[in-house]
């Protein structure tokens, strides 16, 4: 089996080293291939991306002008030539014997349809998130939770929703992002939805821990626009359930009206709506 190791990343050339480097240092790679898609590849990291990617990692660097967005990872999937995919943030560490453990679930379930996710792995190195609970919180859709008795077990366990700094399917299998979001924000929970829609399952694997960096010290460099996060809502809500009236989308309208005036929300959904 071949796997696909993929990344979206914008003015990130540090994460990505990194990110990239620990694979390729920490696990087995010998059949493995790096897709890294640059959504900002005349920005002032993207020729340093690109010479460390095809120079050095010998893997396909693809840049990405067409917009901005969280669904610029749709492209790692249509260039993906691995039986299976691995999509990550590119400031992201995996536990030693991440990889080999994907792999492990994959030959037991070689025609799987589900989505696989790992837990968040704290920087103490200790405590572990296992999922997102669905429910609105500030401005998004989704609270950390753990399960704390499945995640013992050690064995795969189905799971509602989980942050997407790891994903993970069968590449034929991949039902994609809804083309017309733009901006960041929003995928959470709809793409969750979007599996079990297509028959499959949201899985945590326990030992397929992942290390996110969250802390950005120079600042969040891509555009990260407010009403571009409820358009995404919207557009994945109208998607998957095709009701302006449904819980989900008047849940969000009720989030939203804390930020943003609710003429503003309602206009952005009628505009979705046709």
């Amino acid at each position: 089996m071949k796997l696909t190791i993929g990344m979206a990343t914008y003015d990130d050339f540090d994460g990505l080293f990194f990110t990239i480097q620990a694979f390729r240092i920490n696990h087995s790679v010998e059949n493995v291939e790096f897709v890294v898609i640059d959504n900002n590849p005349d920005g002032p990291h993207g020729k340093d991306n690109r010479g460390f990617v095809e120079n050095w990692v010998k893997g396909k660097y693809i840049p990405y002008r067409e917009k901005k967005s969280t669904s610029s990872r749709n492209e790692i999937f249509k260039h993906a030539t691995g039986d299976y995919t691995l999509c990550v943030d590119s400031h992201v560490v995996i536990e030693p014997n991440g990889i080999q453990n994907l792999m492990d679930y994959y030959t037991k379930n070689p025609d799987t349809k589900n989505l696989v996710q790992g837990p968040l792995w704290y920087d103490d190195l200790k405590n572990v998130s296992t999922h997102f609970k669905p429910e609105w919180r500030d401005i998004m859709y989704g609270t950390w939770a753990t399960d704390k008795e499945n995640y013992e077990k050690g064995e795969p366990f189905e799971i509602p929703m989980m942050g997407l700094g790891l994903f993970s399917c069968k590449t034929s299998n991949w039902v994609g992002f809804n083309d017309k979001f733009k901006g960041f924000g929003g995928e959470e929970g709809y793409i969750h939805e979007k599996f079990r829609q297509n028959g499959g399952k949201c899985i945590c694997l326990p030992n397929l821990r992942w290390n996110h960096r969250f802390a950005r010290p120079n600042g969040i460099p891509y555009p990260n626009n407010l009403e571009d996060r409820v358009w995404n809502y919207f557009v994945g809500g109208m998607e998957l359930y095709k009701d302006k009236n449904h819980p989900f989308i008047q849940d969000a309208i009720a989030c939203f009206s804390q930020k943003l005036p609710q003429p503003v929300i309602i206009n952005i959904l009628n505009n979705v709506a046709r």
